[in-house]
């Protein structure tokens, strides 16, 4: 955890891209989500005996209601590939048939699991799989920070706020933008703001758990929701996230820019929100408390 008198230097300035490695061509079996909240999400069929389901321990963990927790089972031997339900509440289809046994798949079958999800199964290279994992990650993410987007941001906050109300299980949103961010770009220009915003989302991605989801909700607004994390713990991350703004310097051509956050914050079930629409809007009010009170600041709904 940063000191607030030690400071951390970013100097601002354009990163070149690694070569990339030599494709192989080798033909594997893979799985891509055609339907549902994972809609793109691809998965590469590396083992003999995968479990699909919406555990947190399955081998390709599909998180939607009418998927059991361990739905079903692919099957690699030699070069053949099956799937079998697992006895799943609602079912597995294969092209549109409800199978009951263990069932060779082919190269371009459609597998659909409960009543939202299907999945495409088809034989890729190294190559396709590079493209696939492209579109997806263009399709989710923003073109600048590389967080996610607000359109996934905003299925992916309805899909985790059914998990916390379905497993009584807290949900904490914090809301942050940066103060005065129009000055930075009036003062050093365009680019530099826009460097700003892709140190800043590095430096937030650096502190919290894989678990989190960070997205770019607007110009220079952002939201960071966590799984499981009550509102004394979201106090921790919100304070953990000013520190670490605060003892960094962020620094273009020797010139020091000031950055700093102003953060709302809300949490379920704290907060009664039968939609993510209600729980944005909490966290939004706390972040208008918090500019309202001179910026720079943490301001936690309800409070």
């Amino acid at each position: 955890m940063a000191n607030n008198d030690t400071k951390t230097t970013l100097r601002l300035e354009i990163i070149s891209t690694p070569r990339l490695p030599e494709p192989d061509l080798t033909k594997f079996p893979t799985l891509t989500v055609l339907t549902g909240a994972d809609f793109g999400e691809f998965f590469v069929i590396n083992e003999s005996s995968l479990i699909l389901g919406r555990s947190t321990q399955a081998d390709i963990r599909i998180d939607d209601a009418s998927i059991s927790r361990q739905h079903a089972r692919i099957v690699c031997q030699g070069t053949l590939v099956f799937i079998e339900d697992l006895g799943s509440a609602n079912g597995t289809q294969v092209n549109g048939t409800l199978i009951t046994e263990r069932t060779a798949i082919a190269d371009g079958d459609k597998l659909t699991l409960g009543k939202m999800v299907t999945l495409r199964f088809s034989y890729q290279d190294s190559t396709d799989e590079a493209f696939q994992r492209r579109l997806f990650d263009a399709a989710l993410r923003d073109g600048l920070t590389r967080a996610y987007n607000k359109r996934y941001l905003l299925e992916r906050l309805g899909t985790e706020l059914s998990f916390a109300r379905r497993h009584e299980a807290p949900l904490s949103l914090v809301i942050f933008d940066l103060d005065h961010f129009k000055d930075i770009n009036d003062t050093y220009g365009h680019p530099v703001g826009d460097c700003v915003l892709v140190e800043l989302t590095r430096r937030v991605l650096a502190l919290v758990r894989d678990e989190d989801i960070l997205g770019r909700y607007g110009c220079d607004e952002f939201i960071l929701f966590c799984r499981g994390i009550n509102r004394e713990g979201s106090i921790v991350v919100a304070e953990r996230l000013q520190r670490a703004i605060r003892s960094t310097e962020f620094v273009s051509e020797g010139r020091r820019i000031p950055v700093s956050l102003s953060i709302g914050v809300a949490t379920y079930p704290v907060v009664d929100a039968p939609t993510s629409e209600h729980l944005i809007k909490a966290a939004d009010l706390a972040l208008y408390e918090a500019k309202r009170a001179g910026r720079d600041r943490i301001s936690i709904y309800g409070e």
